[in-house]
């Protein structure tokens, strides 16, 4: 499947005391790096980093949402309108398992044809929306129904009306760094492995 890929990297990080979260240090690389590579890895191209300028090893597209700390939904608009592709991965920065993600997606990628997104969900059932694979298209509508650019709109907002199948996922493949105790168990578990 051919597929673009925008990493979402705006946020504030208000749990993590505005430390700038993507560039947190798991397994020897910051988890912006780390998100980056398994898309890269996996064949996603363009790459595009929705959010401040930050240090990546390897290229990427930079877009920014304006004004800034618009939201995941602003984020979303921005890395829209730098991609030409008919499906697009959408992934948090603050990702610890990247490459679990999109090896937890891949045998869904199929479902594509009759859905608008694949996202992984939690063992408990949440679905984690920024980890998932989506019909560009279905996006843009999405976008088109919400005032301001998706500005300070919930991911709930934008997929209203989407058919999003949800895969549950190990806790461990959805594991995402918010809170400084993510980050120590991000950090343990990759040293066990």
């Amino acid at each position: 499947m051919s597929a673009a890929a925008i990493v979402l990297a705006g946020g504030r990080a208000s749990r993590l005391d505005g430390a700038a979260k993507p560039l947190l240090k798991v397994g020897g690389r910051t988890l912006l790096d780390g998100v980056v590579a398994a898309l890269a890895d996996a064949g996603f191209e363009p790459i595009v980093v929705s959010g401040p300028p930050l240090p990546t090893a390897r290229p990427v597209v930079r877009v920014r949402e304006h004004p800034p700390f618009g939201g995941p939904v602003a984020g979303i608009a921005a890395g829209l309108g730098a991609v030409a592709a008919e499906h697009v991965a959408l992934l948090a920065a603050d990702l610890a398992r990247p490459a679990a993600v999109l090896a937890a997606l891949r045998p869904h990628v199929g479902e594509l044809a009759a859905a608008d997104a694949v996202c992984l969900a939690d063992p408990d059932g949440h679905a984690q929306w920024l980890a998932g694979l989506y019909r560009a298209e279905a996006l843009c509508r999405g976008l088109a129904a919400l005032p301001d650019g998706g500005r300070d709109a919930s991911l709930r907002a934008l997929l209203r009306g989407l058919r999003v199948v949800t895969v549950t996922a190990s806790r461990e493949a959805v594991l995402d760094v918010d809170t400084w105790q993510d980050l120590d168990q991000a950090r343990a578990s990759e040293e066990t492995t």
